[in-house]
């Protein structure tokens, strides 16, 4: 479970939501709003894959917080089932696993522009990179799909489920038709970060692989 995990997270981390004034707006409206006005937010998630896996069990659910500041700045926790943190800090990214114990570091670059991560930590040209249309009503959220433009992405479709203007979940799947899904909680829009929120500081004693 934990290399699944992680392999999720990384594709989300290496591959944008305003208040409307009326909660039943179509998803697009509700959707640019959010991007023009939030710079910043925190909050909790839920993530599980839809579906059940070989063993015909349900796919166990991990959980975690999030913080980001646009562009390209955020930090994606992991608390439960394993304790994994994914953080950017503009130009590079560092990916924590607490078992092991070791810090892996990649370029940020441009791979961001076209990934799921673009979408919450992003710029606000997100049309340049994605194709959006309305998805309809659903589980009580309208629904957006965003389908990237680039061939080489591993994501397939990015669907993004809104309420009220705020962003409570999102669907990603992939290029094997696998579909995992991300639940938002006790989201926050535009709080106050620190300066240095987004510098890494690496665990003592961890070891550092560069990539």
């Amino acid at each position: 479970m934990q290399s699944t995990k992680f392999t999720i997270a990384a594709l989300l981390a290496t591959s944008a939501f305003a208040f409307s004034t009326t909660a039943s707006a179509a998803a697009l409206d509700q959707f640019k709003s959010f991007v023009a006005s939030t710079k910043s937010a925190r909050g909790e998630f839920t993530q599980q894959q839809l579906g059940k896996s070989k063993s015909g069990k349900a796919s166990p659910a991990s959980s975690g917080s999030f913080v980001f500041a646009r562009p390209g700045k955020f930090i994606w926790t992991y608390q439960k089932p394993y304790e994994q943190v994914l953080q950017a800090d503009g130009d590079q990214l560092y990916i924590y696993d607490k078992d092991l114990n070791q810090v892996t570091v990649r370029k940020l670059g441009n791979a961001l522009g076209s990934s799921p991560a673009a979408i919450l930590f992003g710029s606000n040209k997100l049309e340049e990179n994605f194709t959006l249309s309305e998805a309809g009503e659903r589980d009580g959220m309208e629904w957006l799909n965003a389908v990237p433009k680039a061939k080489d992405t591993s994501f397939e479709q990015i669907s993004i489920g809104l309420k009220g203007g705020v962003p409570l979940a999102m669907e990603l799947k992939d290029t094997f038709g696998q579909t995992s899904r991300l639940t938002f909680t006790n989201f926050q829009r535009n709080p106050a970060l620190g300066a240095q929120q987004f510098k890494f500081e690496t665990p003592k004693g961890a070891d550092v692989v560069n990539q």
